[in-house]
C-alpha cells in the first residue's frame, strides 16, 4: 500500500548513503510471480512518482558523486532474477540468456 517514494525513503536511502560511504549495498525484492517486484525496482517514467528504487537510487548516487570533492568513485550495478534455479543478468545485452 505505500508508494515507491516511501519504500525507497524508508529502505533503499539509508543503503544508498552506506555505499556512497564506501560500503557495499544489494536490495533483494522477493516474492510470488505478480506481485510487485519489477514495479518496486523498475517503476515506470511518468508520473515521476512512480520511479521505481533503480532510477531513484541512480539519481541519489549520481547526485551524490557531483557534490563530492577530492573523491575518485567506480560505480557497478547488477540487475539479476533468479527464476526457477535459472540466473539471469537483466541489464546485459541479452536478458534471456542464462548465467552460470
Amino acid at each position: 500500500e505505500h508508494s515507491t517514494e516511501h519504500i525507497y525513503n524508508e529502505i533503499a536511502y539509508p543503503l544508498v548513503e552506506g555505499v556512497m560511504e564506501g560500503y557495499n549495498g544489494t536490495i533483494f525484492a522477493y516474492g510470488q510471480t505478480g506481485s510487485g517486484k519489477s514495479f518496486t525496482m523498475q517503476g515506470v517514467v511518468d508520473p515521476p512518482s512512480q520511479k521505481g528504487i533503480i532510477p531513484r537510487a541512480f539519481e541519489h548516487i549520481f547526485e551524490s558523486i557531483q557534490c563530492a570533492e577530492n573523491a575518485k568513485f567506480l560505480l557497478r550495478a547488477s540487475y539479476l532474477e533468479i527464476y526457477n534455479e535459472d540466473i539471469r543478468d537483466l541489464l546485459g545485452a541479452d536478458t534471456k540468456q542464462k548465467l552460470e
